[in-house]
């Protein structure tokens, strides 16, 4: 199994394939509006504009798992993204992260990359998975990881 067998819901309930994201490196965002990490967005979306020319992509998850911090349908979680931060990159169908029904793509990037300790469940929102061209996970980031501070290992994923 790799990252580009999956298929996610796009915000309007589309099916679309990782497969389109194939040779790209990707950092994949579990997302929340409400939440005291929500201010990420503002350095996701400026990696991804800095680097989406070289084949770089962000890829957003929501999620209300996490005390309720993304109440809102996928329209609102989308209008509130473009507005407060001017999101440009994929966001998709809000989906949950842990659990039983977790998304398909979430329980391979943990199984893939489990956090400290060994353990695979997601603790938060914004946890960030790194993947190569190659749709290899890299690395997995803690929420608190800035996005800025990844910015040396995308550049060599480039």
């Amino acid at each position: 199994m790799k990252i580009y067998d999956f298929e996610v819901k796009t915000m309007d309930g589309e099916l679309r394939s990782l497969n389109d994201y194939k040779e790209k490196v990707l950092l994949i965002v579990n997302t929340a509006s409400k939440c005291g990490f929500t201010p990420q967005f503002k350095e996701l979306q400026e990696l991804y504009q800095t680097y989406k020319d070289k084949g770089f992509v962000v890829l957003g998850f929501p999620s209300n798992q996490f005390m309720n911090q993304d109440p809102g349908t996928n329209e609102e979680i989308m209008s509130f993204c473009e507005i407060n931060y001017g999101v440009t990159f994929p966001m998709f169908a809000k989906i949950d992260v842990n659990g039983k029904m977790a998304d398909p793509l979430y329980q391979y990037l943990t199984k893939e990359s489990p956090g400290t300790l060994g353990v695979k469940a997601i603790k938060w929102n914004f946890t960030k998975f790194l993947i190569d061209r190659n749709g290899k996970v890299m690395e997995r980031y803690a929420p608190n990881t800035k996005p800025s501070a990844i910015k040396e290992q995308i550049e060599k994923l480039l």
